[in-house]
Parts: C-alpha cells; sequence; structure tokens
C-alpha cells in the first residue's frame, strides 16, 4: 500500500485553503494595524493600551497569532517534506518547528491577557 505524503492533512484542497485563509486574516490585521498607526503619528502608550484593552483587539490579536501559526506550519510542512529527503531529519525538523510555534502561540497569549 502506498502512502500518501504529499499534504498535510491528506488533503491538498484544506491545506490550500488553510494558506489562502491565513492570508486573508493576516493581510486584514496589517491593514488595521498600518491605518491605526498612519491616524496615531505620535502614539503613546497609554494610547497603545487603550486599544489592547478591548476584548475585540485582543481576539483579533489572537486570531492572527493562530492564522500565522497555521499559515507557518503548512510552509514549513511543504518545505520539509520537498526538500528534507531523510525520514528522520525531516522530522527532528517538524518537531522543531510545531515546538517553535506552539512556544510563539503560548508567549502571545500570555503577552495578550497576561497580567
Amino acid at each position: 500500500m502506498a502512502i500518501n505524503v504529499t499534504s498535510m492533512t491528506r488533503n491538498g484542497l484544506r491545506d490550500w485553503l488553510i494558506q489562502r485563509v491565513s492570508a486573508v486574516i493576516i493581510g486584514a490585521y496589517t491593514v488595521f494595524m498600518m491605518f491605526y498607526f498612519l491616524l496615531n503619528p505620535n502614539l503613546q502608550y497609554g494610547q497603545w493600551q487603550i486599544l489592547f484593552a478591548n476584548n475585540w483587539m485582543r481576539v483579533f490579536s489572537l486570531l492572527t497569532l493562530l492564522a500565522i501559526l497555521g499559515h507557518a506550519w503548512v510552509g514549513m510542512w511543504t518545505i520539509s517534506t520537498d526538500y528534507l529527503k531523510s525520514t528522520a531529519i525531516r522530522l527532528l525538523f517538524q518537531l522543531f518547528v510545531i515546538t517553535l510555534l506552539l512556544l510563539c502561540v503560548m508567549w502571545g497569549v500570555s503577552i495578550l491577557w497576561g497580567v
């Protein structure tokens, strides 16, 4: 029996959708932040604190962070399966990427909802 390793989720459409939806979320966040910076040229810490005191901004930031996680994982998974031919090296690389991405998400959550 042949094993299909052409996509992370065994479904190329799902990988494609993860990449596209996450790109739209990341793009929307980037555009929002650019407009926020343009509308507040002399941004002070107090204004920044007020922006992130809103739960909608925390949720939007967390959603963007999760989108970055999904986008990065699909991309790094694809790169590792395309270019790392040794199964052991590929698995170690993927484990490193998963660990790094999860640490970034935990750090982001602690920043957004920390004390």
